[in-house]
């Protein structure tokens, strides 16, 4: 599973994404919207933060960590 946060460099809610992403556990890359922006336009980034999921965008905004934890329970790492 390839799993990305996508934000920009002042993104308030990137911190407790990626915390609660490494409480559950779910390696993760880190990309800077600013530093990357082929990648603004190749999943339409409008928001920060995004999670993309096997080049999926499955969360754009800040998820609940209800939600994240549903969304990748059952799933393979």
């Amino acid at each position: 599973m390839n799993v990305k946060v996508i934000a920009t460099n002042l993104c308030s809610h990137r911190p407790n994404l990626e915390h609660e992403l490494q409480d559950l556990g779910i390696d993760y890359e880190l990309v800077i919207a600013e530093e990357h922006p082929e990648v603004i336009e190749k999943y339409g980034i409008r928001h920060s933060p995004n999670l993309v999921v096997d080049d999926e965008v499955v969360f754009r905004g800040q998820p609940s960590e209800h939600e994240l934890r549903e969304f990748f329970a059952g799933r393979q790492r």
